[in-house]
């Protein structure tokens, strides 16, 4: 009677899993969760260039200053 119970309640379980997983292919889903995962990688690819960029104009305006290269242009004109 256990033992029945047991492969009962596996059996249903096994069930309601599959049924889960199917629901998630389901293609409007898969768009929605695609979508979704494009929209957050393209602001994260975002960020980054933005840190990267502002990274990059402070290390220049310090080796700018370090080499004298403003006071340069200066005497230039």
């Amino acid at each position: 009677m256990i033992r029945r119970l047991f492969y009962l309640s596996l059996g249903a379980f096994l069930a309601f899993w599959v049924m889960r997983r199917l629901q998630a292919l389901h293609p409007d889903h898969v768009a929605r969760r695609t979508a979704a995962g494009a929209a957050g990688m393209l602001q994260q690819v975002r960020d980054f260039t933005s840190d990267a960029l502002g990274e990059a104009a402070a290390r220049e305006t310090e080796l700018r200053a370090r080499l004298g290269l403003d006071q340069a242009e200066d005497t230039a004109r």
